[in-house]
Formats: structure tokens, sequence, C-alpha cells
């Protein structure tokens, strides 16, 4: 059996969006050949939100080592937060035992806390061994540069600086690359001579059928609402930000439509939009509630800045009456929250740049309906667009889905982790 040492920096109790790939695959790396550790940080050093339920899904053989960080109590006071930076030492020195002591046929980075990516190269230089890296999102992200400095994230500059050079330095040694999205892979083909399309890989995180099973038995409640016909509750748990004004204006502008020309079904419209920032609980900063007051419908729109426990969130959307999610302008976007939304059997209206994966998801599968834009298009036509589907919509109330399960199952979680291990077994041949 082949051994790989998974770099995972937030990981079950952990609330992260990025550590679902993992979590997933934990339970058929076995029975495909493959012995896995996982190197996580402590909670106590996490600054995010924890879900003892996440502890679950994991299975009870999988061998988890648990490090230690730089405590944010002391790190903040010279203006470092960010964990890949906290953990860096921790995981050179776990690692370099680690890898001693078990000889690994490879290493893989799954994780958003980019800095730990570095260790990479180092490992590969001292032991020869390669490594994959899983890109979720942008390491050095372009995307901000033209954007105006109220836009942009908090210490844009330094910290685009940093991730700069350090995409650069682990890049220009890396073995392969698994991408959420085509765009990222072509992005660093374009960047790295070294980088060619048989190193690269995009597979879409799985739907976890498991977890709506444990949902169910486990007496989650919904911290939100509760479904009293009173109301027809949209909602959408995942990030907000300014890339994704353009669709949430547009939704907010087709909201408007509905107030001012049907207002018997669309006054009692509430849309929830839950974790839309990455800043420890109390600390975001609203991106979807002022978008909604620009369009006048602030008393239909919730913003909640701060994440819900996992389980809680599964709960929120299996109870909502109809589910919404707003894409980016960031054209290599896709929400890797979408197969939850599919699992969760709610009508699901999605409004994505037309070259998003997203689109060709929903196309196949027929789980929901995906409003498509351009960039360049005027919010009024988008809204125009988004209208019609959430007026048909609250007509045909209630109703599910007709899910082509068929075409789903090749994103369920068993097969993503098998499009994972074809990947490592390419990759590792001479």
């Amino acid at each position: 059996m082949k051994k790989i040492l998974i770099i995972s920096p937030n990981f079950p109790p952990i609330n992260a969006a990025d550590m679902h790939r993992v979590r997933q695959s934990l339970a058929y790396f076995p029975e495909m050949g493959w012995e896995a550790t996982v190197v996580a940080v402590k909670p106590e050093f996490v600054e995010m939100s924890q879900d003892p339920l996440l502890l679950e899904t994991l299975p009870e053989e999988a061998s988890i080592i648990r490090i230690s960080a730089f405590n944010t109590r002391y790190t903040r006071k010279i203006g470092l937060g960010n964990l890949g930076y906290r953990s860096l030492w921790f995981y050179l020195k776990a690692g370099n035992q680690l890898i001693r002591k078990n000889r690994y046929d490879l290493i893989y980075f799954s994780t958003t806390a980019f800095p730990v990516m570095i260790l990479g190269r180092y490992w590969k230089w001292k032991f020869g061994i390669p490594f994959i890296i899983d890109m979720q999102d942008p390491w050095r992200n372009d995307f901000y540069l033209d954007k105006p400095k109220n836009e942009r994230p908090p210490k844009f500059l330094l910290a685009y600086t940093m991730d700069k050079i350090m995409e650069a330095l682990t890049m220009r040694k890396v073995n392969g690359i698994v991408s959420v999205s085509p765009g990222y892979p072509k992005t660093l083909m374009e960047r790295y001579v070294n980088i060619k399309a048989e190193m690269c890989t995009t597979i879409p995180f799985g739907g976890a059928a498991r977890d709506f099973e444990i949902l169910e038995s486990a007496g989650v409640t919904n911290p939100l609402f509760e479904r009293d016909g009173k109301h027809i509750n949209f909602a959408y748990i995942g990030r907000g930000g300014h890339d994704m004004n353009l669709a949430v204006s547009g939704i907010f502008a087709s909201l408007k439509l509905g107030l001012d020309n049907d207002p018997a079904n669309f006054s009692k419209v509430r849309m929830f939009f839950v974790g839309t920032s990455y800043a420890a609980d109390g600390l975001g900063q609203k991106t979807i509630a002022p978008v909604a007051d620009k369009y006048g419908v602030g008393d239909h729109v919730v913003e909640m800045t701060d994440r819900l426990p996992y389980f809680s969130a599964l709960k929120v959307i299996k109870d909502a009456d109809i589910l919404i999610i707003p894409g980016s302008t960031d054209t290599n976007y896709t929400a890797s929250k979408l197969y939850p939304y599919i699992l969760a059997l709610r009508p699901l209206i999605a409004v994505f740049n037309e070259t998003s994966t997203v689109v060709d998801i929903l196309g196949k599968t027929r789980a929901g309906t995906c409003v498509t834009f351009r960039n360049e298009d005027p919010i009024d036509e988008i809204a125009q667009r988004i209208f019609p589907v959430m007026k048909e919509f609250l007509r045909k109330l209630p109703f599910e889905p007709v899910t082509n399960w068929t075409e789903f199952e090749p994103y369920s979680a068993r097969e993503a982790t098998r499009k994972q291990v074809d990947f490592f077994d390419k990759i590792l041949k001479p």
C-alpha cells in the first residue's frame, strides 16, 4: 500500500471550507490502495468556529497528527494572523520527523493556508519525495490588482508580495496540481514554464450523502428561521466579497422587481446570507447587506458574517424554501458548496458567470436553474433574467428538483477520491 502525507491545517472539528476534500476522502483511500496520514493544526490555535459533529464523519482508523502554531495572542501584536505563517515552523519540525520515520511516496497539500506549501519544495529537496498541491483558491491572486483600495482585502499589497514570491518558489518545483477549477492550472501554466498540462487535473469537491444521514440523526436545530408558512426563506451559506457584487446586485434588483410588480408573493421573501466573511467571529465586514440596501430590499435580507457550524449550515439549507448561490466575476471561481446544495433536495437558483463549471454541472444534473451572466452585462439585464426564474419558483412551491442522480454520481465523494488516487498514481509513474 502506498503512503501519502497530507498537509491540511484546518481540520475537524474546525469548520473550514478547505478541509472537506480530505475529510471526505479519508474513508476511501485505503480501499483504493493508499494509507494516509493527515497533519493538522490543533483546534485551539485556529481562529475559526468548530463543529464537533464533523469528527463523526472521520473514519475511526484515520491517522491524524495534531501540531501547534504560534498563538495569535502574541502574533497579532506584530500584525500576523495567517495560520499558514503561524504553523510553518511546526509543520517543518513535525514533517521532518514523520518523513524520517515513515517513507512516504507522496506529499499532498490540501489547504488555503498557502504559506505551508513552500515546504513541499524543501521536503522534495531534502528527502526526494514528490508533492502535489490542491489549488482550491488562487494563492497569488491578481484579481484585486486593478481594484480600488476599499474593495481590496486588508494588507493586500504586503500579502500579495509575499504570496507572489512564495508561490513562485513552490510552483517551480511542484510535481502535480489538483484544482477545483480548470482556470487555476491554466493561470499557473502561463506563469511557470515547468508546469505542463499533464501535471494538472481538475477535481471538484465531492458530495457526501453521509453528511445528511448524520444530520437526520443528530437533532441539529436551525438557528435562523422556522418554516412557519408566513415567509418564503431563501438561503445562501458561503463567502461574500466584492467580486460577487454583480451577481448579488442582479439578485436584489430582481427581488425589487418582484416587490414592485408581484407584491403578494415577493413580500413574503426573506433572504439569508450566512458565513460571508473569512474573518474571526465578530470581526467580519458585511459585503451583501450594503448591496441590498442600495436596491431598497434591505428589509428582506439578513447577512451574518460569522460562520455557522457545518451541520447547522446543512440544516439551514435543508429547511430553506429556495437556495440561491451568487457567483463571482472571477471566471475561475467555482462554488465548492454546490454539492451539499444539490444533496439538500431543495429548489436551487444559481447566478454565475457563463464560463463557470457550475453551469455545466447544473445542466447535466438538472438539480437547479443557473442564470448566467458576462462580466460586462448591465445589472438590469441580469435582473431581467433572474426575475422570471424567481417568480416561477415562488409559483411552484413547494417542490423538489427532479435531479438526475446518474449524472451526479461522478461528483460523489467516492468518485472524487478515485480521481485523486488515479492522479497520484499518474504523478508517481517514472
